[in-house]
């Protein structure tokens, strides 16, 4: 998504410890329904001990809600971008108590911990992701519920479903997340933005998990967010989040999600993608600073900068990982010699850690 970088928020660190599977004496960050139980980052850059013992059962009796825990699961086919290799284990937490246990047990094996979210803003490594990979697709993770001029959503809740919620409830001011094809957490992690808006103006309070596996909430005001980025949740799990609207007729709100769905559709390739490859630039959009270099349609095997947006690479058929970095290679190295110009990776890339970050 083109936009422009918004002004940061930060403030002092006020934390409020919540025992899992019970909200806080105040109102709960995440959605009640996650009381019952139960974006990308990692929550540790070890490398896994060598000679482990029978992790798919210790995982899933630490667990102890029913999550199953596959072992060299493919992760291509769960992005957008369908490109890369598998996960040295994958679950998906049926609760928020077991999603706890699963983290503990990679803290005491020395297991990085990676939440993919919705795959809509990662390139996974040809050589898959070390560790434990999560997503968070359960019911108690995608809750979305209306509260007075407040929604508060799981972070695996669909972005546009919200904007979708908070139109049916007549609340504005979310109309731009109909367009982000991502999940909360990984909205909040990136501090997602489109259309002129960013996550950060309508963030009321977000709960999340340690690496210890203990919950927190916090308020909006009190978390520092920048352009495409929360430090907060690089090394955090977001659970949950309480965005705040203002009243608005449904039409009027209805209408603005129309014009940003119909601008979205005329400038941006329907082709696979991750969206926006790079951060913008102060100087100049990234994407118009592509098209500038003459670099529309320029291929690396599978891999091809999208004639419709300069900043979408798309997945034209068969493309590997490598495909898509040679090509964001190529991309930088062209904006350097010629403008000067450092371009950022605003895709996530996941397997290792890379010069790309």
């Amino acid at each position: 998504m083109e936009s422009r970088p918004g002004d940061g928020r930060s403030g002092p660190t006020n934390l409020r410890s919540v025992p899992v599977g019970k909200p806080g004496d105040g109102r709960p960050v995440h959605p009640r329904a996650q009381t019952k139980g139960g974006g990308g980052m990692s929550l540790s850059a070890v490398e896994p001990a060598v000679g482990q013992p029978d992790l798919k059962s210790l995982f899933e009796s630490a667990a102890d809600d029913g999550t199953e825990v596959l072992k060299d699961a493919p992760l291509g086919e769960k992005t957008t971008l369908r490109a890369g290799g598998a996960a040295d284990w994958y679950a998906e937490p049926n609760t928020i108590e077991g999603l706890a246990a699963l983290v503990r047990v990679c803290r005491e094996h020395n297991l990085p911990v990676t939440v993919l979210g919705l795959g809509s803003n990662f390139l996974v490594l040809d050589s898959g992701v070390r560790g434990l990979t999560v997503r968070l697709c359960g019911e108690p993770f995608v809750a979305i519920e209306t509260d007075g001029e407040h929604i508060r959503c799981g972070a695996g809740a669909r972005m546009k479903k919200v904007a979708t919620e908070a139109r049916r409830s007549c609340l504005a001011g979310m109309e731009f997340l109909e367009g982000i094809p991502g999940s909360i957490g990984g909205g909040l992690r990136m501090n997602a933005g489109a259309m002129g808006s960013e996550m950060v103006e309508i963030v009321e309070g977000v709960s999340f998990m340690d690496k210890a596996g203990e919950v927190f909430e916090m308020a909006g005001s009190d978390i520092e967010f920048s352009y495409r980025s929360c430090p907060l949740l690089k090394n955090q799990i977001a659970l949950g989040a309480v965005l705040r609207g203002r009243p608005d007729s449904a039409e009027a709100i209805a209408e603005r999600m129309a014009a940003y769905s119909q601008k979205r559709w005329d400038s941006q390739p329907a082709a696979r993608s991750a969206g926006c490859i790079f951060k913008n630039p102060e100087a100049i959009p990234a994407g118009k600073l592509i098209d500038e270099l003459g670099l529309k349609r320029t291929s690396e095997g599978g891999a091809m900068v999208s004639e419709e947006h300069g900043n979408f690479i798309i997945n034209k058929g068969g493309a590997t990982a490598a495909d898509f970095l040679k090509l964001i290679d190529r991309i930088r190295q062209r904006a350097l010699d010629e403008r000067g110009i450092e371009l950022k990776t605003e895709v996530q890339i996941i397997g290792k850690t890379l010069e790309h970050d």
